[in-house]
């Protein structure tokens, strides 16, 4: 059984952001992107109390009219460029320890520039944090376009591969090892990891997900693609 009242859902939203500036909470579709994130963790079974992080009071209150509870804002030094996960996440958890009197186990950490991912994700990835206690679970999708053997290294003027050497005519698909890369829709945390300043943990179990599902805009090229995605949706749908 999963102790939901040990779970502490977590969504940073900065107001900072460079790549798409105010994402956060610029409309896409008919709602701000951070809503697509906040409704999916509410619609989940599995997300104990849910707190948005931020340090924009806009960002703030945008949140709490769709679900999510923002009970402090972020200090600055959390909410630079240069400020990492680890330390947003162990800031809201030690914060949120100290207002509820008692102690999380576990964080469910879930970016809102991946707009695409379903409770069911979240619900399956918290499932297997549980039933195989590991360091970690991260959601991943199979990244043909990315496998490392496409990368290259230009040396001497010359372009090489970074790991070896790319084979000739063999489709993407069937490129070996499959390659994965974390998608950034849900990272399921340990808090003795978090407390220690670690991330991740050992071992990292993950879980993956459809490439639809895994769109995640850092550009303004990710928020035309989901764009696109939301129109693909919509026709399926009538």
């Amino acid at each position: 059984m999963i102790p939901i009242e040990e779970i502490l859902t977590i969504i940073p939203a900065r107001g900072g952001s460079k790549g798409v500036p105010r994402k956060n909470i610029k409309i896409l579709g008919n709602k701000p992107l951070i809503a697509y994130t906040i409704e999916a963790a509410i619609q989940s079974k599995s997300v104990g109390r849910l707190i948005v992080s931020t340090d924009d009071k806009e960002i703030a209150d945008i949140s709490i009219q769709y679900g999510g509870e923002v009970p402090f804002l972020r200090p600055a030094e959390f909410a630079s460029d240069r400020a990492k996960a680890i330390e947003v996440v162990k800031h809201t958890l030690l914060e949120m320890e100290k207002l509820d009197n008692k102690r999380y186990s576990t964080i469910v950490y879930l970016e809102p520039p991946s707009p695409f991912r379903i409770s069911e994700d979240i619900d399956q990835c918290v499932e297997l944090f549980f039933e195989h206690n590991p360091g970690s679970v991260v959601s991943v999708f199979e990244a043909n376009q990315f496998h490392p053997i496409l990368m290259k290294q230009i040396a001497s003027g010359a372009l090489k591969p970074i790991w070896k050497d790319e084979p000739e005519g063999v489709p993407r698909q069937l490129y070996h090892p499959k390659s994965y890369m974390r998608n950034g829709a849900v990272y399921v945390l340990r808090r003795t990891n978090i407390v220690n300043n670690k991330f991740y943990g050992d071992p990292i179990i993950p879980y993956i997900m459809p490439e639809e599902r895994s769109i995640c805009i850092d550009s303004m090229l990710d928020w035309y693609a989901a764009e696109a995605m939301l129109v693909a949706q919509s026709k399926s749908q009538n």
